[in-house]
């Protein structure tokens, strides 16, 4: 009986039982197919998470909402002037009254391009930074230019998207997890079923002067090789599947599904899977043979 990681032909004639090896190859190759999808999902959102709360943090809108136009025109100058001059304001740009009236056309149809409709005047402000202290500076400097001011975060604006986005997170983070505990549980009962099937023969390698931990590591080998083969399997048509649905995305050209996408250090994450739910398999297979065996005996 070797004690090298890999097993000799001999030790894998011991146990041999090809109809249930298969078997376990392609379960763990659907446990990893699984995996592979929600830990893409999770590592997708937590990047689109981040690229949100980065484009969003420090950025505000300045709406002046006087009724006469006359009064919105000249306080919308005077708060860009005081923007400008902030040390704390990156950028201060008015938005231009056709944009507005194209943005207003789902709602208002073809009225909104009437000059005669009060739209507020609207002005982008880019800071510095997105710490309360800031803000509170530049509105207050705002105000005190335009008193019909409205100043909004769009951070607060995009607040619940950010809310889904961590739920989905976290549902992909516990999918895993619950994959992982499924995975386990399957390799004890291949390994108990393993010692029933076998147990004439574990009995004789006993009286041959067999351990219990090379007893146990011929299960392990077996099962932790059949597990990082179906993984490997099953990440491929995953990594497919996520290609796929990826190359789906970029082709809608929206705004709203730009940052679902994975990068190098998620793409290493997911490549590490099958080696882990391998070495995984391995001690759940190793510490089941050896706890049944301690009882048997």
């Amino acid at each position: 009986m070797s004690g090298g990681l890999i097993a000799s032909k001999a030790d894998r004639r011991l146990l041999d039982d090809r109809r249930g090896t298969r078997v376990m190859l392609w379960v763990m190759a659907i446990m990893l197919f699984l995996t592979v999808l929600a830990a893409a999902l999770g590592l997708a959102t937590l990047g689109a998470a981040a690229l949100l709360d980065r484009q969003l943090a420090g950025r505000l809108t300045v709406q002046i909402v006087a009724p006469a136009e006359g009064v919105r025109t000249r306080e919308a100058a005077a708060a860009l002037v005081a923007l400008r001059r902030l040390p704390e304001v990156r950028r201060a740009a008015p938005v231009d009254r056709a944009r507005l009236a194209e943005m207003l056309r789902p709602w208002l149809g073809a009225d909104g391009a009437d000059p005669d409709l009060p739209i507020p005047a609207m002005i982008d402000v880019d800071l510095s930074s997105g710490r309360a202290a800031t803000v509170q500076r530049v509105t207050a400097a705002v105000r005190t230019a335009a008193p019909s001011a409205r100043i909004d975060r769009q951070e607060s604006w995009m607040a619940p998207v950010r809310t889904v986005m961590a739920m989905l997170t976290g549902l992909a983070g516990g999918l895993v997890v619950l994959m992982a505990g499924a995975t386990a549980a399957v390799v004890i009962l291949a390994a108990r079923a393993g010692l029933d099937t076998h147990g004439d023969t574990i009995a004789v390698l006993h009286m041959l002067g067999s351990t219990d931990v090379q007893v146990a590591r011929l299960f392990q080998r077996r099962i932790g090789v059949d597990t990082l083969i179906g993984g490997l399997l099953g990440m491929a048509v995953a990594v497919g599947v996520v290609a796929l649905i990826g190359a789906q995305l970029n082709a809608l050209e929206s705004d709203l599904v730009a940052g679902l996408t994975l990068g190098t250090r998620d793409w290493a994450i997911l490549a590490c899977l099958p080696l882990a739910f391998a070495v995984l398999a391995t001690l759940s297979a190793r510490l089941s043979v050896l706890a049944a065996l301690r009882r048997v005996l």
